[in-house]
């Protein structure tokens, strides 16, 4: 018996060491980028999970392949840092083994804040309704220690972290509690949003923020929208078709490329319940294109046009998100109360909408980042925004532009042509890549 129990023993140690990936990181074998390969036992939400720790450690994938056999995954990305550098620092090269190993593990590492209330904001955006937003909560003695602000097509999403002024903790009080989620309520449905505008203590605290943001928006349904404010962006190009040979669906992305865009893309993918077995990924100028082959969880390809179609649309949805909108303002000084509700209301006062922001505040000072617009969209008079860092503070509030991707010169791939259909024949790569592993008998 005790011979039996040691041989089970000794064959679970086998299995950990078979599912614990292998993460090797490479400088040599890649001109302009640093190569990190996994090789992983599969697992649905593992793509996600590597690609979310490479994305928080602020690393841009320059060129990405995945394949998996069934069962086994075998991932290569190219990384850099945001200026385009090779990842040569040992202290960063070691945290991205060491978190990847964690990740796959489950012990992935989210923001997580100790000591306070989470809420959960969806509704209807307007010029300053973020300086209504944050004027309720100082009012009711709260302050935001943290919170991430996206908008799409005329909706917002919120996620905000708050303390009691009171305690210096969590809102304990419930009917304090009850009375904030009202005001907040009614501020967010203005007057014809009703039915949508929610607010909630967040449950899935424990969720990557910027996951949980592209869950609300999508629950919110913001793909189904029409903007109220027209930005002129490219909106990107997707395409969904069938690769009978295999039953796969392929789809092929053609966009602006950005940092977090390969998160964005494959965040969606694993919520709408897509399993990604081949991917690649590659960008040239200031352009991307992603081609994923995918099953539904269950095994089946996507059969139905209408299925076709909303994947198409929440695709566009989630890349369009995070797209920064008009001018970047950075704030740095000394937090105190009633803060952002001060400067979000200068904000409307000047007629700017904010379109994006990222609370933070680190020992007791505000590090908040703002992108807005004037009311219709449109970059903000220079003479305003001027106005604006007079009155708060030239030294406190600083325009920047956002962190752009550094691209090496190199050919501009082919773009779309009549009829909207992509020069390259669509799964070309990946079928290279598959004929390569032994996977399909021809790649033509």
């Amino acid at each position: 018996m005790e011979e039996r129990s040691a041989s089970m023993d000794e064959y679970e140690k086998l299995l950990v060491r078979m599912s614990k990936p292998r993460v090797m990181i490479d400088n040599a074998g890649c001109a302009d980028a640093t190569r990190v390969m996994i090789d992983s036992a599969r697992k649905h939400i593992f793509l996600l999970e590597a690609v979310q720790v490479l994305a928080d450690l602020n690393l841009s994938i320059k060129k990405a392949y995945i394949s998996s056999d069934g069962r086994w995954f075998m991932d290569v990305f190219h990384v850099t840092d945001l200026n385009g550098n090779k990842i040569i620092d040992q202290s960063v090269l070691k945290t991205i083994e060491q978190s990847l190993e964690a990740a796959h593990g489950g012990g992935s590492k989210t923001k997580t804040l100790e000591g306070v209330t989470a809420l959960e904001l969806t509704g209807t955006d307007r010029v300053g309704l973020l300086s209504e937003l944050f004027a309720v909560i100082s009012n009711l003695n709260c302050t935001v220690v943290d919170a991430t602000v996206w908008t799409h097509n005329g909706r917002i999403a919120s996620l905000i972290y708050l303390k009691d002024d009171d305690s210096g903790t969590l809102i304990e009080d419930s009917s304090k509690l009850g009375l904030l989620k009202v005001m907040l309520r009614n501020v967010l449905k203005g007057q014809n949003d009703i039915s949508c505008a929610k607010t909630c203590v967040s449950s899935a605290v424990a969720t990557h923020m910027e996951r949980r943001l592209h869950q609300m928006m999508f629950s919110d349904r913001d793909n189904e929208r029409n903007p109220i404010i027209k930005t002129g962006s490219v909106c990107p190009v997707v395409f969904v078709q069938n690769f009978l040979e295999r039953d796969y669906s392929v789809v092929n992305i053609h966009c602006s490329d950005r940092n977090k865009l390969l998160f964005d893309v494959v965040c969606t993918l694993t919520d709408m319940n897509y399993v990604v077995f081949h991917a690649i990924i590659d960008t040239s100028g200031e352009r991307a294109f992603l081609e994923f082959f995918i099953k539904r969880i269950d095994g089946t390809s996507i059969v139905s046009e209408v299925e076709k179609q909303r994947l198409i649309l929440c695709l566009q949805a989630a890349i369009e998100r995070r797209t920064s909108q008009g001018v970047r303002l950075e704030l740095c000084t000394s937090d105190k109360k009633g803060l952002l509700a001060e400067v979000t209301r200068t904000f409307r006062e000047n007629g700017l909408n904010v379109t994006m922001a990222e609370i933070s505040t680190s020992k007791n000072t505000a590090l908040n980042t703002f992108y807005v617009t004037d009311a219709v969209g449109n970059l903000p008079d220079p003479t305003t925004i001027e106005s604006i860092r007079q009155w708060i503070g030239l030294s406190s509030l600083k325009v920047n532009h956002p962190p752009t991707i550094y691209h090496h010169n190199t050919p501009e791939k082919p773009s779309l042509g009549p009829g909207g259909a992509m020069l390259l024949s669509l799964g070309s790569l990946v079928r290279r890549n598959l004929y390569n592993l032994g996977i399909i008998k021809s790649c033509s």
